[in-house]
């Protein structure tokens, strides 16, 4: 288990988001200078900082994490989740894009990120290079903080790096005494996150991870790089650190193998493919109040947030895939079926419309009775696939046919287990940041990028076999299964390997493709966009009233 010292130092007799305070769980630089095990503390202070629940504007509110906010702030303007009906969470002005900036999510999260990155600074500052492997390592992992909280902060606040340079970025924080605030532009919020993790790889070269993956490596540092190389566009250097972490390895000696892998996440802290989790301990679950409580109902957890439509029509293209066991059904019957398709609700989004159906053994078609006339699901192949519908009223509607399902307000529940049963506790989980299966797949949209269709091909083939698929079911350039260019293959391969990880609207609006949000659940039914300015928060008003920074538009 993680040992955590505070440090008091200072105690604020006010607390705001203004940024230029000494957070009290950090150590100055002088004191660092002088005692150089203090190190480790403010290291193991900055892990802590992204799980716990911290006193904030003098409460502590259930839920209020770093890591619960950047998750739901970055997968819910997506297009892989249903919220069920409103909810008084922020999440539901993070899924519906009303943006506000006083809300608590942005405000806690932007004010426990500097505080994080206070705490970066003062290693990065006090600790010189050289005195010892250990030295040199912690300070490689403070780099690697520093340079990851700025890059969630860039996503979410900023305009991609693909919209341009000159875009207003976020503030930067580079030293603990910096007093000046202001918003950088994204190209240098860019070029520090650049120069921050080749200083972590560098001094991270030597000596060897100090734990499970709950530690940050060399090889974390590695593939956020490969990250943000390709937000960047530098889709050769992309290809070339995925190819100097390989070292020559097969991709494949870097997974979770097909028959553990729907228990990676329960184990992600101890598994190969993991290269950087936010460790949690039994101790640390979070209950109703963790990531996985919105996903999932299991003796305890709200359950309001469930697998969209989009995501399980990817997903029912092969039934056998092992990211199916992701997903999970709530059904109440194993032998009775029934059917739903999208309809307008009171508002400006779809609910469903449900209706039993029965089986007809002579024409072998489900159907359900309108009035006098049975109305039969019918089958068609779309794009390569079978897709059911029904003739209503003159209308052709699509619809989904599945086992009769437990439903909230119509809406099936589909929950998610990526964030769940880590040692059996549904609501426990350490969630992954960075993983190998993403870092091959970065590979792979360079490759695709560059006009190599064979390599990218064949780096998400290593991520279909490894999710059981086989024959057919994987692509090469005489069998791309309906799809016309190969960066939209890699784009629902990202999409199938890391649903529900806070990828999905990035990808999308960073290759400047619009969004279709479409489907039934609270979000407004429509296409986004990537110029959309609804896309970027609000910076929160406590941090605009204090520092008069510019305000998203």
């Amino acid at each position: 288990m993680r040992k955590i010292i505070i440090l008091i130092v200072v105690t604020l007799s006010m607390i705001s988001c203004e940024m230029d305070y000494l957070p009290n769980d950090k150590l100055t630089p002088e004191q660092v200078e002088q005692d150089p095990s203090s190190a480790e503390y403010i290291t193991e202070g900055d892990y802590a900082m992204f799980k716990d629940q911290m006193v904030y504007m003098g409460q502590t509110y259930t839920g209020n994490t770093y890591v619960r906010h950047y998750f739901q702030m970055s997968e819910f303007i997506g297009d892989n989740v249903c919220l069920a009906g409103r909810t008084s969470d922020p999440l539901y002005e993070a899924l519906t894009y009303k943006r506000a900036a006083n809300l608590y999510n942005i405000s806690y999260l932007w004010w426990c990120g500097y505080k994080i990155i206070n705490g970066a600074n003062s290693v990065i500052e006090s600790v010189q290079d050289g005195v010892s492997v250990e030295a040199d390592y912690l300070k490689g992992e403070n780099y690697f903080i520093r340079a990851i909280v700025n890059f969630h902060f860039s996503t979410l606040w900023s305009k991609h790096y693909s919209f341009g340079r000159d875009n207003m970025g976020i503030v930067l924080r580079k030293s603990a005494s910096d007093t000046e605030t202001k918003r950088a532009t994204v190209g240098e919020v860019y070029d520090l996150i650049v120069s921050d993790l080749e200083n972590a790889i560098r001094l991270m070269s030597q000596g060897s991870r100090r734990g499970n993956a709950g530690y940050i490596s060399k090889e974390a540092a590695q593939g956020l790089l490969s990250r943000v190389y390709l937000y960047m566009g530098e889709n050769d250097k992309v290809i070339s650190i995925v190819n100097d972490m390989l070292g020559g390895s097969a991709p494949e000696s870097k997974l979770e193998p097909s028959n553990t892998y729907p228990d990676y996440f329960a184990n992600a802290l101890n598994s190969v493919e993991t290269l950087w989790a936010v460790a949690h301990t039994a101790r640390e679950s979070r209950g109703a109040s963790s990531i996985g409580s919105m996903y999932l109902t299991d003796g305890q957890g709200w359950g309001e947030i469930y697998a969209s439509d989009p995501i399980l029509d990817l997903l029912d293209r092969n039934k056998n895939d092992l990211r199916n066991r992701f997903i999970k059904p709530k059904t109440i019957s194993e032998t009775n079926y029934m059917i739903r398709w999208a309809i307008p609700g009171d508002e400006d989004f779809y609910q469903n419309e449900l209706r039993d159906v029965t089986f007809d053994t002579d024409v072998d078609k489900y159907y359900f009775m309108e009035g006098s006339s049975k109305v039969y699901v019918e089958k068609e192949i779309v794009n390569g696939y079978e897709q059911n519908y029904i003739n209503l009223n003159g209308a052709k509607l699509r619809v989904r046919l599945s086992l009769k399902m437990e439903n909230r307000y119509g809406w099936p529940k589909y929950f998610v287990t990526k964030f769940s049963y880590q040692d059996g506790d549904p609501m426990l989980s350490s969630p992954v940041m960075l993983r190998w299966a993403e870092v091959i797949l970065n590979r792979a949209e360079a490759y695709a990028k560059t006009n190599n269709t064979d390599k990218a091909l064949e780096d998400v083939n290593v991520i279909r076999k490894r999710a059981g698929l086989s024959g057919n079911q994987l692509f090469s350039k005489t069998n791309m299964q309906g799809y016309t260019n190969v960066l939209d293959v890699v784009l629902d391969e990202r999409r199938l390997e890391l649903s529900f990880e806070g990828h999905r609207a990035f990808d999308i609006y960073r290759n400047k493709l619009s969004l279709d949000r479409r489907y039934s659940g609270v979000q407004t039914w429509e296409v986004v966009e990537p110029t959309d300015n609804r896309l970027q928060y609000l910076i929160p008003l406590d941090e605009i009233t204090t520092s008069g920074i510019p305000q998203n538009p």
